[in-house]
């Protein structure tokens, strides 16, 4: 799908409630968010695909309200990420998103689509850090569209980009990846 037929497939879905357009939305960006949160739940697939469903559906609730002042991946992203602070909320995660209890329960599922090493790095981060460096190490947005999604200043992002790296760097390499 071009960048053209994106805008006129939004067009539709936003000003017509147009269910099919909606679906190609959703077939283009179902593994993308699927993979974000993925690596947001260290390898959980069933609430993975739970967090992205629920997406979908606030999305499809809401795209009369999607004002292309943005693009469509980044609204839909700020979305999920705001689905996913809320099962956080939810769960009582959020006063303590790092401890090992809560790593534990993201994890038990088996990963799909994750190596065990990768899910073993994400481990070390915090989930701002893990945010971060999700959206633009894997799903490759830059630190403006990263800011939009999070809400956070891009110094802010920069700074947990950073200590990121560093931290996945540091237990790779203790990890045997030394190039």
């Amino acid at each position: 799908m071009g960048k053209f037929n994106e805008i006129a497939i939004v067009a539709r879905a936003t000003a017509f409630h147009d269910e099919r357009a909606f679906g190609l939305l959703v077939e283009k960006y179902q593994s993308p968010l699927r993979r974000f949160f993925l690596s947001q739940t260290l390898g959980n697939v069933q609430l993975s695909e739970d967090l992205a469903q629920e997406t979908f559906i606030k999305a499809w609730h809401s795209i009369g309200n999607f004002k292309s002042m943005a693009r469509f991946s980044t609204w839909l992203f700020r979305i999920g990420y705001n689905v996913l602070y809320d099962y956080h909320r939810s769960q009582h995660l959020t006063e303590d998103l790092d401890s090992s209890e809560a790593m534990r329960q993201n994890s038990e599922s088996a990963p799909e689509g994750l190596s065990m090493d990768l899910i073993k790095a994400l481990q070390t981060l915090n989930e701002k850090e893990r945010t971060c460096i999700t959206l633009q190490l894997i799903e490759g947005y830059p630190i403006d569209k990263i800011s939009e999604i999070t809400e956070m200043p891009q110094n802010t992002i920069k700074s947990h980009l950073r200590r990121g790296k560093d931290k996945l760097t540091d237990y790779l390499k203790k990890n045997g990846y030394d190039r």
